[in-house]
Order: structure tokens, then sequence, then C-alpha cells
């Protein structure tokens, strides 16, 4: 008995260091910052308890409402996408052919670099009129081809969709890779031997095994696309007009724009608008494995 409280009490004692990182860096910024967003501090004077204000006024912002609209709307569009062409590149990268590390090492180069300057790479080469790809098309005779494609919503949407996904894909496809390499080879030699094709050997052993990595890529995968703001900041700056805007950019502008109290308020809408969907596909992905 005094051997098993010894081992519980070490347990514990190991435990406090994790505990206290838990707190300082978790426990106490969202105590805090629950606590400011009940008031209408301004960054610099003294805050003013308002109570329930800032959320009544963010839900009554059309510009706030359109911003959610904007930052779901990216998440559907990045996050599946990103999983298939992650899983895709997976798949091709697991086979044997020549050139295989330096595809893979193009393939995850651009998830090394930071979000930000690769927004401005593709704000240059889409400018209309001067970017790159017109003038790539201006010497062949297409420059009418080119069109403003940051200048509507549509558009713009697009391709801040199809960069993040360019730009992560490689980062899901190693977590996919290393899923697919500790898949052991004898089990798709026991489907062959049961007259398993390529697709059936996919569908009820691949997938079942990539559990794991495909829980941890759809997790990561909607923290990132609810939270997008470096590459929509760098290619549209929210633009046109407001359009583009998400909540990580619309959150910075209000407290820069005195007005922290009411940011920080947004800041816990936005927590909760990421915690559901993430305990929900926990769920699910718990459910089918």
């Amino acid at each position: 008995m005094n051997r098993k409280r010894k081992n519980i009490g070490g347990h514990i004692f190991m435990a406090v260091p994790a505990f206290l990182l838990f707190t300082v860096f978790f426990l106490y910024p969202l105590v805090k910052g629950l606590g400011m967003s009940l008031t209408n501090w301004d960054g610099i004077g003294q805050a003013k308890f308002i109570g329930l204000q800032n959320f009544r006024s963010f839900f009554s912002d059309k510009r706030a409402m359109s911003d959610i609209r904007t930052t779901l709307l990216f998440a559907l569009g990045s996050a599946p996408l990103l999983n298939i062409a992650g899983l895709a590149y997976a798949l091709l990268m697991n086979g044997s052919f020549r050139g295989k590390s330096a595809a893979r090492m193009f393939i995850y180069m651009p998830a090394i670099i930071s979000p930000l300057i690769m927004g401005y790479i593709w704000y240059l080469l889409l400018q209309p009129g001067r970017g790159f790809l017109f003038h790539l098309l201006d010497k062949v005779g297409k420059g009418e081809w080119f069109g403003n494609w940051l200048g509507s919503y549509g558009t713009a949407m697009l391709v801040l969709v199809l960069v993040n996904v360019w730009q992560y894909a490689g980062m899901t496809m190693v977590i996919y890779l290393a899923g697919l390499q500790s898949i052991p080879s004898e089990l798709y030699e026991a489907g062959k031997m049961d007259g398993a094709s390529g697709v059936a050997a996919f569908r009820y052993i691949t997938l079942p095994l990539l559990g794991p990595s495909i829980r941890i890529n759809i997790i990561t995968n909607i923290i990132g696309s609810l939270s997008v703001f470096d590459v929509v900041m760098s290619l549209t700056g929210g633009g046109p007009g407001y359009q583009t805007e998400t909540l990580s950019i619309y959150i910075m502008r209000m407290c820069y724009g005195s007005k922290t109290g009411y940011s920080t308020a947004v800041a816990v809408i936005m927590f909760f608008i990421i915690l559901i969907p993430v305990l929900a596909a926990l769920k699910l992905i718990g459910e089918k494995e």
C-alpha cells in the first residue's frame, strides 16, 4: 500500500511541471481573456465592466458576420483539399522511383517558408498588368487572358484556398507518409492472396490503419484554416473592401483600433468557433475507428 502511494506521489510530482506550463500558457490567458472580454478596455486606460455588450455588438455587426462567413468558407475549401492533396502525394511518394527524395523535398519545401512571404510572392506573380504571369502570357500574345483574380470575392477566395493548399500539402503529406510506412507489408500480401484489388486494399487496409494520421491532419488543418491570417493579409489585405477579411484579421484591426476589450471578446468567440468542429471531428473519427 505504501509503495502504491509512493508511485502515485511520484507520478503527481512528475506531472507538476507540465501542469504549471499548462496553467501559465493556457488556463491563465483563457481566464484573463474572458474577464477582459467583459470590459470596454482600449488597451491603455482604465477598463470598465460592461457585461455582454461586446458580444452583442459583434453579432449585430454586418462586417463581423461577413468575416465569419469568409472564415468558414475558407476552412471548408482548404481543410478537405489539404487532406486529399496530402494523401495523394503520400501515396505517390510511398512508391519506389528515381528522384523520390528530391520530389519529397520540393513538395515539402513551401511549408517551411513563412506564409506571409509566400503570400507576397504570389501577389507579385498575380498582379494584373504587371505580374510575372501576366508578362509570361503577354509574351505569347495572350495577355488578355489574365484578369484581376484578386479583384472579386469569388476568384480571390479561390486563389487564397489554392495557395494555402499548395503551401501546406507537403506538411500533410509527411504525416500521411509516416502512417503509410508504419503499415506492415504482410497485410497487403495477405490481401493479395485473398484476391483483394488495389482499390479494395486501399479501402480495407490502408484507410483504417491511417486512422491516427487522418485524425492529426484533420484537426491541425481545421485549426489552421479557421485561424488563417498571414496569407490573406499579404495577398488581399482582406479586400476587395472587407470581403476576404477573416476573423483573425478582424481581431487584429479591432485591437489596434483601441477596442482591446471588444477584440478579446471576438477572440473568445473565435475560440469556440474552432473548438466546436474540432470536437465534432474527434468524436466522428473516434466512432469510425
